[in-house]
């Protein structure tokens, strides 16, 4: 595959686009949590609580800007703003639940390794 230009970053194969995308600490927990439901900042901010305000804040900004997330912002006072997925973002939940799933794996694989070193 050719080097792709995609924001004004080079990429120099696929899975390092969708990495910088949906990876680090917070963005596939976000998504996580919007699959079944559409979520207010407070909620998420609740469901998610090592999460500081402003990496939550930048997260949801950085998800939206890349198209997996909407953002509904409504003119009431106090303001008040939900997030759902878009269909990008729905079609995400599969590659997650992948990884998910593999992680979990590989805790259960870990905690069995280090009990029977414990117990042995």
């Amino acid at each position: 595959m050719p080097d792709f230009k995609y924001n004004g970053k080079i990429y120099y194969n696929p899975v390092q686009l969708v990495m910088e995308q949906i990876g680090g600490t917070w963005k596939a927990p976000i998504l996580w949590r919007l699959q079944d439901q559409t979520m207010r900042y407070g909620e998420l901010r609740k469901d998610i609580p090592h999460i500081s305000d402003k990496m939550l804040t930048t997260q949801l900004r950085e998800l939206e800007q890349d198209g997996y997330i909407n953002r509904k912002v409504y003119a009431v006072v106090p303001p008040k703003t939900e997030y759902s997925l878009t269909k990008q973002g729905i079609e995400i939940i599969g590659l997650i639940t992948t990884i998910r799933n593999y992680g979990l794996k590989m805790i259960e694989q870990y905690e069995q390794k280090n009990n029977s070193t414990q117990h042995g």
